[in-house]
């Protein structure tokens, strides 16, 4: 009795693609699309200007509208750092296609007085998202949130209602993180933000300064494992994937002689791959 096969489509999670060089090889396609990704690492290492670059190669070569919310740095501020970088902030916000929106936070300014939520911040985050139809939404370092508050048990629960309340917009979320001691980072978003996770390393060795960005982990979908070196020029951001996934050009047959008749008799008169030659 023969047994009937039955072919099943291979679902394969959507992704958007960064528009970054390079990263959208090693991530074979992008972040996943309507999930958050955290973005972590020590100062200075490029979180945030992966973060911009996601949003503003989303709205130039992918027609997605974003929202930044900075916790960090002002407006004019984050326009004028990556303003040598070729990204003009202010022609993206006046164009109707970007926002960006600096939350201000001063510990020195804050009371405790009963029960807090965010929910002053899903507002101004909704607001924000509707205005423009942004389908890209970039979070720089909401652990600044925690400064100050003694009670940090409610505001990381809030953090997980932010992340799901991100996910049910529909929104493909990066958020940043700074890197703690011997953790991801300081508050442990990683715990919240798990469906793709991406460390940034600024290193020094000797008198060399090396950047390095690793995929630690992608839920539902396979990735590029290793360190990968990356720069930031002019340009931008690109990522330098060394492995094989871009290796995908058909070898050439063409065989020619060394000029060396024993070389050519030892590798039996075939002789060199033309592509050595090169």
């Amino acid at each position: 009795m023969k047994r009937e096969t039955k072919s099943r489509a291979v679902k394969t999670l959507p992704k958007a693609p960064t528009g970054i060089a390079g990263l959208d090889q090693i991530t074979l396609g992008g972040l996943p699309r309507g999930r958050p990704t955290l973005v972590c690492g020590s100062a200075g290492c490029g979180k945030t200007l992966l973060g911009i670059e996601f949003l503003v190669r989303g709205v130039l070569e992918f027609g997605e509208p974003g929202v930044c919310m900075t916790f960090e740095e002002t407006a004019a501020d984050l326009a004028l750092n990556v303003g040598s970088l070729g990204f003009d902030l202010d022609r993206l916000q006046k164009s109707g296609k970007l926002v960006i929106d600096h939350v201000y936070i001063d510990k020195h300014e804050i009371a405790e007085t009963g029960e807090y939520d965010l929910e002053g911040l899903f507002v101004r985050l909704n607001m924000a998202i509707d205005s423009v139809g942004a389908r890209r939404v970039l979070l720089d370092t909401p652990e600044a949130l925690f400064a100050g508050l003694s009670d940090v048990g409610v505001l990381r629960s809030e953090l997980r209602r932010l992340f799901r309340w991100l996910k049910d917009k529909g929104v493909t979320a990066v958020i940043t993180g700074e890197r703690g001691e011997g953790t991801l980072t300081r508050q442990g978003l990683e715990e919240y933000v798990s469906d793709c996770v991406i460390l940034l390393d600024h290193r020094a060795q000797g008198d060399t300064v090396t950047r390095r960005l690793r995929v630690l982990k992608y839920r539902g979908s396979t990735h590029g494992t290793n360190e990968y070196p990356f720069l930031i020029d002019e340009k931008g951001i690109s990522v330098l994937p060394i492995t094989s996934i871009a290796l995908d050009h058909p070898a050439p047959e063409e065989r020619i002689a060394t000029g060396i008749p024993d070389l050519d008799q030892m590798l039996e008169a075939k002789a060199i791959l033309a592509a050595a030659a090169y």
